[in-house]
């Protein structure tokens, strides 16, 4: 049995075949790809509608137009979401019998997701967790990122099968940057994610709490919610490192639905700022 399908509550119930499909690539060649790349960032959130892939795609996109080489792996296989954000849809990466050329989006930024193997983007994925899993970690090994200064992988929501084989198989290099919102129900499912981390001995770099505030459009100035800071008090809490407030800007969510990249059009705004705050720790990291 691989170690996949030990971690799988559905693995009594699968095929050979599926458990054959879950086992996935050599360790060698899984730790030959994954040595070439410096720093492993996990986007990760308890909760769904946090802006977590918002997040994800902005921090990728930061840390490239700083010049470094980023790659952005997408293993939301149900939802992706990154080809949409960036204005990939439609775009089909090479693909051999033993590797899989990424995207690039730019000179800097290299892109995979489910979302570019699918053509059909009403085709609804039904997979269960072992398929979901094998396919995870072909993309961990198959997929040719090359060097690469950070791999930065955008996981959904929750603490099933997708984070934990990331997880899993990025162990001990992985570090968790844990998105949340100023809602209490975001908070409560958030506080799960940061014990699961710890379960799997994964190193969180920090809590963002996302759509902290609002930036009208028109002044420029941030105006704050009723209820904001609870994410800062939940870092303190759960003693993790606050990473910093992204105030929500009506322009990032239009560039999310039109695909272009927020922090390149709108640069100066009191959101980049916050996000270009928020990379510093990890452009630190060297």
């Amino acid at each position: 049995m691989s170690d996949a399908c030990k971690s799988c509550a559905s693995s009594a119930t699968c095929s050979p075949k599926e458990k054959e499909t879950c086992a996935g690539p050599s360790d060698a060649g899984l730790k030959n790809r994954l040595s070439k790349i410096k720093h492993k960032i996990v986007v990760m959130s308890g909760k769904g509608g946090v802006g977590k892939s918002t997040v994800a795609v902005n921090i990728a996109v930061s840390l490239s137009l700083a010049g470094k080489k980023v790659g952005l792996l997408d293993v939301d296989v149900h939802g992706p979401s990154v080809p949409r954000l960036l204005s990939l849809k439609g775009t089909v990466p090479h693909v051999e019998e033993d590797f899989i050329e990424p995207v690039p989006w730019s000179k800097n930024l290299w892109v995979m997701s489910m979302g570019l193997l699918i053509p059909d983007e009403a085709e609804a994925v039904v997979w269960r967790g072992p398929v979901k899993i094998g396919v995870i970690r072909q993309f961990m090994e198959n997929v040719a990122w090359g060097e690469l200064d950070y791999l930065v992988i955008d996981c959904p929501p929750g603490t099933g099968d997708e984070p934990l084989t990331v997880m899993q198989l990025l162990a001990p290099e992985a570090k968790a940057v844990v998105v949340t919102t100023p809602q209490g129900l975001a908070i409560d499912d958030v506080r799960r994610s940061i014990t699961f981390c710890r379960h799997v001995n994964a190193n969180v770099l920090g809590l963002i709490e996302n759509m902290s505030g609002f930036t009208c459009p028109d002044c420029g100035k941030t105006y704050e919610f009723a209820r904001t800071g609870p994410g800062q008090r939940l870092a303190e809490e759960m003693q993790i490192p606050f990473l910093g407030r992204i105030p929500f800007d009506p322009e990032m969510s239009r560039s999310g639905d039109e695909g272009f990249a927020y922090m390149k059009v709108y640069p100066d705004t009191a959101t980049a700022k916050a996000v270009n705050a928020i990379i510093a720790p990890l452009l630190a990291l060297g």
